[in-house]
């Protein structure tokens, strides 16, 4: 296929007349002059080749740019054109099933067009504007529109409703609508005529600033949970749809492969992947493995309900900083919708990265370890996105955040991981010592916290059990305490140990190796909360009835020493529907203990005798 220029996209006649010219190139960073006629944010093509760019200052009659493609071989004096846009990305059906770059060009079409590596100044439309759809129509002339109308549905996936929705900014009576059947991604929907008078077309297909905050009309609190299938997010430091959590951990202790279990299992109805500036046989990994994995709920594909935007470390520094506001505008249409989003983002580091390279080269006064003073802002923005609304439609809809960070050599007190702690409640702290030991998902519980465990907690006990709360505090505790038993163990061993204690250590090893332990793989990769409850529960109980024994002088070797005990770590390995085998494992747990119970009952009467 022949090379496709860029387009200059919806133009003015100003726009059109603007011309600037190239004065300094420095990587990705551009410096132009005879620019006063452009806007702040404005996205222009820079050089013969139309390479795309977004004005990040202006001072007089120059301007500084971002370059969101390779800029090698740019000359001096080369033309700046105007687009009269800022950064905006398409939005309608299209999107699902989908592979992006970081400003949302479709990787699959740019492969057919150049094949592997990506050619600067290639176009290509983000959704095929020719590409058809069956819609059904619910607006019809005459009727009174407002934003966030219902106009239409379209069935884009099996798993997923496109719900066709009045922009923002569109208000007032339709004048025409099209009719149920086919229609085309560049087609209108409807006209509209607004207060002034003027006739105003509604495309299917509708631009959006990715910087800009879509609106709604309420938000929420974040009072229901995101089932992610994990036991121990989900029993110990569980999200709310619309929150915002933080993986952060050295390599090789499982975030992506943590995210990947996130998008795989969550019970969130969209998944947006963004894989920022990841290394590049990562990426491809998600880019073979998404489309052939099955939606455990349904059994279609994972990707009819999911969207890729890949923006590996090799590809130009500005996009990957750019990756990140496509991804959540792409979110928050489908939230929107009403639908629940889960937004994956691999990872906010190398995203901050590219922010202190971008500002190194602006000659910026750096702050610590030379990111940017304003790294905190960016980062708030882009956490505070996330939420839980109700939708301008009346829907609830959610956008719940996972931001993936890379601290180097695992330090949690560099900027990055430091300054997002501020911005999220829900903290899953990847311990390096636990990924050397096999123990996966490596999420610490003495580093991890989550600020909505006590608000999905209703939730959980209306759902799952009444005594969710109460066990889970149970369980924390025990982990707590065995940190401190631990060290002794490490220094006088364990014989030297009253029995209680010793007994609160083997229950923090089924709850380590029974609960929060979990394979990726097999039938326990997914754990619905009802089976995570009950065996916590067995654990739980094992303690409680085992405490009272050893007050009653029973060793803790004849409590623990029996295949009833044992069992308890083969829990995770029975099916979540599998109920009967539960009662019978809790069952012979019980029979054992009353026997011990009674042996040491006729023991001690036999003394006294």
């Amino acid at each position: 296929m022949a090379d496709v220029q860029r387009k200059s996209g919806p133009l003015d006649s100003d726009a059109r007349s603007k011309i600037g010219r190239v004065e300094a190139v420095n990587g990705p960073v551009v410096h132009a002059n005879g620019m006063s006629g452009f806007g702040m944010r404005e996205m222009v093509h820079v050089g013969h080749r139309r390479l795309l760019g977004e004005i990040i200052h202006m001072e007089g009659d120059s301007a500084t740019i971002q370059v969101y493609e390779e800029t090698q071989g740019m000359k001096i004096g080369e033309i700046v054109s105007g687009t009269a846009e800022t950064l905006s990305v398409s939005l309608g059906p299209g999107l699902i099933g989908g592979f992006f770059d970081g400003i949302g060009r479709p990787l699959s079409e740019l492969q057919e067009m150049k094949g592997i590596f990506i050619t600067p100044g290639l176009e290509v439309p983000m959704i095929d504007p020719d590409k058809t759809w069956d819609i059904h129509v619910e607006i019809k002339a005459g009727d009174m529109i407002s934003q966030g109308s219902l106009l239409g549905t379209i069935q884009e996936t099996p798993l997923l409703l496109h719900r066709v929705v009045c922009p923002p900014d569109v208000e007032g009576e339709v004048v025409w609508s099209a009719s149920d059947g086919k229609i085309k991604s560049g087609g209108l929907v409807a006209k509209v005529r607004n207060a002034l008078g003027r006739v105003v077309d509604v495309p299917l297909t509708q631009r959006w600033p990715v910087r800009t905050p879509r609106p709604y009309r309420e938000r929420l609190l974040p009072n229901e949970p995101l089932i992610t299938g994990q036991r121990v997010i989900d029993g110990l430091f569980p999200l709310a749809k619309g929150g915002t959590a933080a993986v952060p951990g050295g390599f090789g202790t499982g975030k992506t492969v943590t995210q990947h279990q996130l998008a795989k299992w969550s019970d969130a109805q969209v998944v947006v992947y963004i894989g920022c500036g990841e290394r590049g046989n990562e990426m491809t990994d998600v880019l073979e493995q998404f489309p052939i994995l099955e939606d455990p709920r349904s059994g279609r594909p994972l990707m009819e309900r999911t969207i890729l935007i890949a923006n590996t470390s090799n590809m130009p520094v500005a996009a990957r900083e750019a990756s990140i506001y496509t991804g959540i505008t792409i979110a928050e249409y489908f939230r929107d919708m009403g639908y629940d989003v889960a937004l994956m983002a691999d990872s906010t580091s190398r995203w901050a990265e590219a922010l202190r390279e971008i500002s190194g080269r602006l000659e910026e006064i750096p702050a610590e370890e030379g990111f940017p003073a304003y790294l905190p802002s960016r980062l708030a923005e882009f956490y505070e996105r996330a939420g839980r609304v109700v939708t301008l439609h009346g829907d609830n809809g959610s956008v719940s955040i996972i931001g993936a960070v890379s601290p180097p050599g695992g330090d949690f007190t560099e900027p990055v991981t430091r300054h997002t702690k501020r911005f999220i409640r829900c903290f899953w702290g990847l311990d390096r010592n636990l990924a050397n030991a096999r123990h996966y998902p490596a999420i610490s519980w003495l580093d991890s916290y989550s600020e909505y465990a006590h608000e999905v907690e209703g939730w959980f006990e209306g759902h799952v059990d009444h005594r969710w709360g109460e066990l889970r505090e149970k369980a924390r505790l025990i982990l707590l305490e065995d940190e401190r038993v631990q060290q002794v163990i490490r220094l006088v061993g364990e014989d030297v140990l009253p029995d209680d204690q010793r007994l609160l250590a083997y229950a923090a090893y089924l709850l380590k190796n029974a609960y929060l332990q979990q394979t990726a793989y097999g039938s326990d990769s997914y754990s619905s909360p009802e089976k995570g409850f009950s065996i916590l529960d067995m654990i739980i109980h094992f303690y409680d009835r085992g405490l009272e024994l050893v007050r009653q002088g029973v060793p803790i070797s004849l409590i623990r020493e029996n295949d009833a005990v044992t069992e308890i770590t083969h829990l995770r390995e029975f099916s979540a529907e599998d109920s009967s085998s539960f009662e019978r494992a809790r069952k012979r747990l019980d029979n054992h203990l009353d026997r011990v119970g009674v042996e040491r009952t006729r023991e001690q009467q036999g003394g006294r005798q």
